[in-house]
């Protein structure tokens, strides 16, 4: 398994590149290295960072410095928190929707919008009636239903039958991005949960989403200096590039 990537750091945060492939924290479903496990043996000093949190099956776990997450198979930016006063000051801004997140994704088929033209999908998200794992924008979802926007662009169609998108979640929901372009009838490639029908040939083993760039207010580093906002980005890894490329090579 490919280890985290280590993007920034200092006495408060630890920015990384997440791998497609490894879980943040324990779920219920999976199994292998985790985000945790690797944070825990590179800082141990984060292990009494965060809160208990309460998985789907009741069980309570602990998730030293998580601040948000990660689907197992999406890639990208992910920002830790090294202490306690940290991870309050990050959730905060999470939950504030302070925070700007922008992520790449293959869509099936080719959209109509012209590049660089946004895009809004404002569905409520909730749970799947027939799968646990899933989540479903529509009035379909078991019990709440919670507000989901997203907005995107175009960055280009892909001979006729793909599209290469920018998006930003505007809200934080589990699966928001795969649920959204579910609903708006083009899928995410390479997503066996929510594209199960997906004709990309198989261009890419997990789907093709990644965490591009996060931006975010950081807390101050030493006595007397002032917090900064920043923007750390994540490259497209070698397997979503490799995709395009298969894609266009294919027209």
């Amino acid at each position: 398994m490919t280890e985290p990537k280590i993007i920034y750091e200092d006495e408060n945060v630890t920015v990384i590149n997440k791998p497609a492939g490894m879980r943040v924290h324990e779920d219920g479903f999976g199994t292998g290295a985790t985000v945790v496990d690797w944070l825990l043996d590179y800082c141990p000093t984060v292990a009494g960072v965060g809160e208990v949190m309460t998985l789907t099956n009741g069980k309570e776990i602990v998730r030293p410095g998580i601040v948000h997450r990660l689907d197992r198979d999406t890639s990208g930016v992910m920002i830790v928190a090294k202490n306690q006063e940290t991870f309050y000051q990050l959730k905060q801004q999470f939950q504030a929707r302070k925070t700007r997140k922008i992520y790449h994704a293959i869509l099936s088929g080719s959209l109509k919008t012209a590049p660089g033209q946004e895009v809004i999908i404002d569905l409520p998200i909730g749970r799947s009636r027939r799968d646990p794992r899933r989540r479903v924008a529509s009035a379909k979802a078991v019990g709440l239903l919670r507000p989901a926007l997203t907005v995107f662009r175009l960055r280009e169609n892909i001979c006729g039958r793909f599209a290469y998108v920018e998006a930003e979640p505007k809200t934080g929901r589990t699966h928001q991005l795969r649920a959204h372009f579910k609903a708006y009838q083009h899928p995410i490639i390479g997503d066996r949960l929510y594209n199960p029908s997906d004709d990309s040939g198989e261009v890419i083993a997990r789907q093709a989403l990644h965490a591009y760039q996060l931006t975010i207010a950081l807390p101050p580093v030493g006595e007397g200096e002032v917090g900064l906002t920043k923007t750390f980005t994540a490259p497209l890894p070698d397997d979503f590039a490799l995709a395009l490329e298969k894609l266009k090579s294919a027209c």
